[in-house]
């Protein structure tokens, strides 16, 4: 719905312009068939071009063998086509990186819907293009009429060729600039006969097959055409960008003026005839009144009148205002209309009366917009449309309450009399007049009036107590009264109206708000689909199913009330309506048998699912509101949905990604740390079987030795690769136990002494720590991982501290080193797999090098239900301190 208080340029057309800031403009030379003259008159113009001062570059031109042609392009800068192999044949194209780097102010491209050889960047010429177009380049290009994808059947019936090279229309509505070729057929073939456009063979075949008279005078006007078209569509977007008040009369422009009668569907066919007889397009109008609705027969004539402009080809739009007239001629010279159509119903004395104003006023109001009126042949009255109907007979205690408040004035009005004298006392009953309006509608409000007219006159004008009326002012004084009152009544009546539908929309809207909230918070399309389902649902007051495409065919994802299936016919509906992108089912022109309403879920180009709302056969068709409230409820359901699939396929791929890194770190650490080990153990092997017999006793000891260790440090590294992945399995089985935590750390001390730890390492675990619960060998790893770590990253002289010490969480073995310490980023990512750190401190594990030590740390104390934990610096000083905290509570069985 548009409103607007005044003139102002389209967001639309502003957009469209900044689009194109930055982008090259595109010239396309436009003719109605082969040899007209497109790239003659192309080259003809760069030479005026060069002549000012301008860097311009023929890309590609194809002169076809036309001598003319050719001696034109003698003198410009021509790019080198570029060679591609295409079975076995080396074929010449436009060489596209060429263009990019050479960068002319002015390119020449010949033949706008070429298709390129496979192997090139892009299939069609048409992308070549725009590619450079969006490079900040300015292209001429040429093209034929009949290579509009929109003309294509047309152009078969005429000329009973299918032409397979072609254009998308909306990349031709791009065109900066479209110059019309033109030459008359008979000029045309002439040139053919001469050999001007091919060969003489080729142009006997020619004229028997395209060339024909009749043929290329059809073309000649399709190309006309369109060219007027695009210049026009050029023109009322250049005037709203601007704010330019039509019309301009530069091509002729139809509005359809519908309105809740019955002559709508007389104005929306007259329309539609003089648009077909001036070829122009044409809009359908309808125009609300803000806070008023319809009745729903008024309704129903509207959207009815509405749907048939749109089956007819009509642009539809509903606008918003208090003057319809004002509206009206606004929105028509901000479209550069200049035809307006408009119809006036046949009908009783009072809607001639108030009928006829709206053509009235739309002649007194303009001159420059011809006005047809249309009557209708009908004797239907037109459908009310400023009072709203009400049934008084449903109702009748409100009037029992306006009885009420009309006595109530009558008492307030017999004590003020008898206080004081008061001259207008009939503004006491002017407050109930009010009360019963704001309360209960119009026609309540009137009888309010009508029986305040009586009971003032009974009760409060001479001769009291009785319906006569002694002075002829009185009586002048109490038709004023009645007067007032009624109007006062309807106006009030009206303005609770108004406000009842105004509040109703303000609800809707925070509805919507509320939905598309909700939605922005959802991640799976289940979600989305039983949000989108019991919004609908809630809305429309409908049963509604939410059908989503799943391998090539739809599924029932949501309901509401909940519901298994659909039967097969409405499945059929369903899937034209998801297969062809439109509506289907009841009340449109596709199976409208089924009690089925279906509208596809769009987003750009793709279509991801239907919505299906259940209507009986029985119950009225939706009225343009809910139609509109459905349409935007499943715009925002499909942005959700594709919002949730681009979020899911994002998660795959930063997956997908990160496994890849994964394993390119876990070959990488690999590779080199195995690699170590096994180039000592080879070394050592070799010695010992080519110089064995030379080899005193202890040196083969010290190599057998050396052997060993690098042997016992590759099943180290074994082991842990192989832990990590039982952890992310899930599958790292615990043998609990009751240990004693001080024999396990000796245990751990013992061997990195005996691999030649050289720091001071000090043991503090008293004797009386109590057990743990836990798996030994997980446990002694996890310990061993972490001391390691400390030996590992911290000087020759360093000292390792490690202490235990039992609290109320459970026993916590802490393990501290005054080394460098860990710098603050590298702290957070310190039990990340596969870290390495840099600088002063590397983050490894024990002694495998790979970076899983410290996770496997972790995860084997997340196993037991415990905790690791990590701090550097050390109460302000330089050092690191892990501590391993085993929870006798909550240990593991």
């Amino acid at each position: 719905m548009v409103e607007s208080d005044g003139l102002r340029a389209s967001p639309d057309a502003l957009l469209s312009l900044a689009n194109r800031e930055g982008r090259g403009r595109l010239k396309i030379f436009l003719g109605a068939a082969p040899g007209v003259g497109k790239t003659y008159a192309m080259l003809t113009a760069a030479r005026s071009e060069i002549a000012g001062g301008r860097d311009v570059v023929a890309g590609l031109v194809e002169t076809h063998g036309r001598s003319e042609t050719g001696q034109l392009l003698d003198g410009f800068e021509v790019l080198q086509r570029k060679p591609i192999i295409y079975r076995n044949q080396v074929m010449h194209e436009f060489d596209l990186d060429a263009a990019r780097a050479r960068r002319p102010s002015l390119l020449l491209v010949d033949e706008y819907a070429h298709t390129n050889v496979p192997g090139s960047r892009h299939p069609k010429r048409w992308q070549d293009i725009d590619e450079l177009l969006r490079a900040g380049m300015d292209i001429w290009t040429t093209l034929n009429i009949q290579h509009l994808e929109s003309l294509n059947d047309v152009v078969q019936k005429i000329s009973k060729v299918r032409v397979r090279e072609t254009v998308p229309d909306k990349v031709f509505d791009l065109a900066d600039e479209v110059v019309l070729v033109d030459l008359p057929p008979d000029e045309l073939l002439k040139r053919l006969a001469e050999g001007k456009v091919y060969v003489h063979d080729t142009a006997a075949r020619a004229i028997e097959n395209f060339f024909k008279p009749q043929n290329l005078t059809a073309l000649r006007e399709l190309a006309m055409r369109r060219a007027a078209e695009q210049v026009d569509a050029s023109l009322v977007e250049r005037m709203q960008a601007q704010a330019i008040e039509g019309p301009w009369a530069a091509g002729e422009r139809i509005l359809a003026c519908i309105g809740p009668d019955p002559v709508s569907p007389a104005v929306v066919r007259a329309a539609k005839r003089l648009a077909d007889l001036m070829d122009a397009p044409w809009i359908a109008v309808t125009v609300e009144r803000p806070g008023e609705s319809l009745d729903p027969a008024a309704r129903r004539c509207v959207d009815d009148a509405m749907k048939l402009a749109e089956s007819l080809g009509a642009e539809t739009q509903t606008l918003s205002s208090v003057d319809l007239p004002a509206e009206l001629l606004r929105y028509a010279k901000f479209e550069n209309v200049t035809q307006i159509v408009v119809g006036r119903s046949r009908g009783g004395l009072l809607n001639e009366v108030f009928r006829r104003s709206l053509p009235h006023e739309l002649v007194r109001r303009t001159q420059d917009i011809a006005i047809h009126l249309i009557v209708s042949g009908t004797d239907e009255p037109a459908l009310p449309r400023r009072w709203p109907r009400e049934k008084i007979s449903l109702r009748p205690l409100q009037f029992v309450y306006v009885t009420f408040a009309v006595a109530a004035a009558l008492g307030a009005g017999k004590v003020l009399t008898e206080l004081t004298p008061i001259p207008n006392l009939s503004m006491v009953f002017m407050v109930s007049v009010l009360v019963s309006a704001i309360n209960f509608g119009v026609w309540p409000a009137i009888y309010a009036s009508v029986l305040s007219f009586f009971v003032y006159n009974f009760f409060f004008i001479p001769p009291l107590y009785n319906l006569t009326i002694a002075e002829p002012y009185e009586f002048l004084a109490l038709v004023i009264f009645l007067v007032v009152a009624i109007v006062t009544s309807a106006m009030a009546g009206r303005v609770r109206n108004q406000a009842r539908v105004s509040a109703s929309r303000v609800r809707a809207m925070r509805r919507l708000y509320e939905f598309t909230r909700r939605l922005s918070g959802m991640a799976t399309r289940d979600d989305i689909a039983e949000a989108a389902a019991g919004e609908l649902h809630a809305s429309l007051t409908r049963p509604v199913v939410v059908l989503l495409g799943q391998d090539d065919d739809l599924s029932l994802v949501a309901a509401w009330p909940p519901e298994d299936e659909l039967d097969p016919a409405a499945m059929t509906a369903a899937r034209w309506a998801f297969n062809h992108a439109e509506p289907a089912g009841a009340d449109t022109g596709t199976l409208p048998i089924i009690p089925w309403y279906f509208v596809p879920l769009r987003i750009g180009d793709k279509t991801l699912g239907v919505i299906g709302v259940a209507k009986d056969q029985a119950a009225p068709p939706f009225d343009s509101e809910s139609r509109a409230l459905l349409d935007t409820l499943s715009e925002q359901a499909a942005a959700a949905l594709e919002r949730a699939a681009l979020a899911s396929e994002m998660v795959r791929v930063r997956t997908a990604t990160e496994t890849e890194r994964v394993r390119n770190t876990l070959l990488a650490s690999i590779s080199h740390d195995f690699r170590t080990p096994l180039s000592s153990i080879l070394g050592a092997a070799t010695s010992l079987l080519s110089y064995g017999d030379k080899i005193d006793a202890a040196a083969k000891t010290d190599l057998l030795t050396q052997i060993k260790q690098e042997s016992e440090g590759l099943d180290e590294m074994v082991r842990n690769l192989l832990a990590i992945t039982r952890i992310d399995a899930g599958a790292l089985e615990l043998r609990s136990d009751w240990i004693d935590l001080r024999e396990i750390v000796e245990r751990v001390v013992s061997a990195a002494r005996r691999r030649g730890a050289s720091q001071h390492i000090d043991v503090n675990v008293p004797f009386d720590l109590p057990l743990v619960r836990a798996d030994a060998a997980l446990a002694e790893q996890a310990i061993g991982n972490i001391v390691t770590n400390a030996l590992v990253h911290t000087p020759q002289d360093a000292r390792v501290m490690i202490d235990a010490q039992a609290n109320s969480l459970g026993v916590a073995v802490r393990v501290t080193d005054n080394g460098p310490g860990i710098s603050p980023d590298m702290l957070v990512h310190v039990f990340d797999r596969f870290v390495k750190g840099r600088g002063a401190r590397e983050l490894r594990d024990g002694g495998d090098g790979v970076g899983l030590g410290l996770a496997i740390a972790k995860g084997i104390m997340d196993a037991h239900r415990g905790s690791i934990t990590v701090e550097s610096p050390v109460h302000g000083r330089p050092g690191t301190r892990f501590t391993i905290l085993f929870s006798r509570e909550n240990a593991a069985t």
